[in-house]
């Protein structure tokens, strides 16, 4: 599956200060990773964002996300943020996935 290059180049300049800043093709997509972990990625035209267990339903209780079912069964933690949403409010969400990322180990 392709994915949108122009979204992924956005990613990338919001998450090019991070560290340990790296990508990985997966799901189909781009996978943007921050010290080996996923915080989030391009799939198609949607966002998929790592919110994490805490953050799950309160991401899904916003418009224009759906669980991230790509293997048939929902990820928990894992959503996708529609095209519309993105367009409005990239920012919050690659921070979103960027925060969740640096709660956890570095890989």
């Amino acid at each position: 599956m392709a994915y949108n290059e122009n979204l992924a180049e956005k990613v990338r300049e919001l998450l090019q200060e991070s560290d340990g800043l790296s990508e990985k093709k997966m799901f189909g997509g781009l996978a943007f990773m921050l010290n080996g972990n996923m915080a989030c990625g391009v799939v198609g035209e949607e966002l998929m964002v790592r919110v994490g267990p805490d953050g799950y339903q309160e991401a899904l209780a916003e418009r224009y996300t759906r669980p991230m079912d790509y293997t048939g069964r929902p990820l928990k933690g894992m959503v996708y943020v529609e095209e519309d949403a993105v367009a409005a409010d990239l920012d919050n969400w690659v921070n979103r996935g960027a925060e969740f990322a640096s709660t956890l180990p570095p890989k």
